[in-house]
C-alpha cells in the first residue's frame, strides 16, 4: 500500500456509525460563517511529506476545521496557533492553514490519532481501536521517521500504543506533559505538547512562546 492507496481508504472508511453519523450532521447543518461552503464531511486523511523525519499527531479533525476543509489541522483555531509556530521555527512554509489548495508546505507529516470528528472531541475506546490501522500504516510508511511530536494526550498515547505492539513498554513509565521528551525501545524520539485548542491557548496554559520554544527543542532533535 502506498499513501495514496491509504488516504483513499481512509477517506472511504465507515466502521463507526457514530461518528459516520455526526461527521454528516455537521456537514449538513453547517456553521452560519461557512454557509457557502461545500464541507468535507469524510474521514481527513494525515498531509504532508511521508518520508520526512518528523510526525506530528493530533487527537481527531475538528468539527469545523478538519471536517469542513478536508485537511487535518485546517481551518480553525488550533491550526492557526499551530502552524504560526510552526513557520516561525521554519518548520512550515507559511503561518496559515486555511484550506486544502492553499500552497501550505511542512517539514513533516501531520496527522491524527482518529480521522473522523467525533461528538464533543471524546471518541470512544472503541472508535480509538477502529481507528488505530489507519495510523499503523502511516508509521510504518514513515521509514525516515525520527521524531514523534504528541499533540494533546491521545495523540502522544496513541504513539506509546504503536511502539508497544513489537516492543515492551509500560505506558506509565512516559508520563505526558508540555515539553517532555522520550527515547522509545524502537530508536524514536516522542515529544509531548499540550494541544493548541482555543481552551489551552485563551487560559494561557499554552502561549506562543511556549509552543515556540518548544518547537525548537523538537527542531533541534531533527
Amino acid at each position: 500500500m502506498n499513501i495514496s492507496d491509504l488516504e483513499k481508504t481512509v477517506t472511504e472508511c465507515k466502521k463507526c456509525e457514530r461518528l459516520v453519523h455526526f461527521r454528516e450532521k455537521i456537514a449538513l447543518e453547517k456553521r452560519k460563517a461557512y454557509s457557502d461552503w461545500n464541507y468535507w464531511g469524510k474521514p481527513v486523511p494525515g498531509y504532508g511529506k511521508i518520508n520526512e523525519k518528523l510526525m506530528i499527531l493530533g487527537l481527531a479533525p475538528a468539527a469545523h476545521g478538519g471536517n469542513r476543509t478536508g485537511r487535518v489541522f485546517t481551518g480553525d483555531k488550533s491550526a492557526d496557533f499551530l502552524f504560526k509556530s510552526l513557520y516561525h521555527v521554519g518548520l512550515s512554509n507559511q503561518a496559515n492553514s486555511d484550506h486544502r489548495n492553499d500552497g501550505l508546505i511542512l517539514d513533516g507529516y501531520i496527522t491524527a490519532a482518529v480521522k473522523c470528528v467525533p461528538p464533543g472531541d471524546k471518541p470512544t475506546t472503541v472508535e480509538k481501536e477502529n481507528c488505530e490501522i489507519f495510523l499503523m500504516n502511516e508509521f510504518k510508511m514513515m521509514r525516515n521517521l525520527k521524531v514523534v511530536l504528541g499533540l494533546g494526550k491521545i495523540g502522544f498515547d496513541s504513539c506509546l500504543k504503536f511502539v508497544r505492539k513489537s516492543h515492551p513498554l509500560k505506558m506509565k513509565d512516559f508520563k505526558f506533559g508540555h515539553s517532555v521528551k522520550y527515547k522509545l525501545p524502537n530508536g524514536l524520539i516522542l515529544f509531548g505538547s499540550f494541544h493548541p485548542s482555543p481552551r489551552n491557548v485563551n487560559t494561557g496554559k499554552l502561549t506562543f512562546e511556549m509552543m515556540v520554544e518548544f518547537l525548537e527543542k523538537v527542531k533541534k532533535e531533527l
